[in-house]
């Protein structure tokens, strides 16, 4: 069990991505993992997840993927074990060179110190937009 609140073990997975640390990042989360970020088919950076290690792997294809450009945290909701994040990014699809540029929310569960829910929300349609061709 940890001190950390679930808004703090959260956030701690931000500063790890940035840095291209994807084992790291994916040992914040609990071995079985609700795993949600609703994409076009066909879009190679979101594989199914259902575990820590499936976290690394996507964390390890979006890097392959995606150069992330900007990334701003506009506000942080938490009631017990719920974490929902609001902000905006923009990333380049390094295939095209495009821009994503969404704002996103993310509902995260975090349980004895674990990440066990990642539900990701943004603009399918900006992704599809910048990894398809015209």
């Amino acid at each position: 069990m940890t001190s950390e609140s679930p808004a703090q073990t959260v956030q701690r997975l931000f500063p790890l991505l940035a840095e291209g640390k994807s084992a790291e990042a994916a040992a914040l989360f609990a071995d079985e993992v609700s795993f949600s970020v609703p994409h076009p088919p066909g879009i190679p950076w979101v594989p199914e997840v259902d575990s820590a290690e499936g976290m690394r792997i996507f964390f390890d294809l979006l890097r392959t993927h995606v150069q992330a450009k900007e990334f701003e945290l506009r506000q942080i909701i938490a009631e017990g074990d719920d974490v929902v994040l609001v902000g905006r990014m923009v990333s380049e699809v390094k295939k095209t060179g495009r821009d994503i540029d969404t704002a996103f929310a993310l509902h995260a569960t975090v349980r004895d110190g674990r990440i066990t829910r990642y539900h990701l929300y943004e603009d399918s349609y900006a992704v599809a937009k910048a990894y398809f061709a015209d």
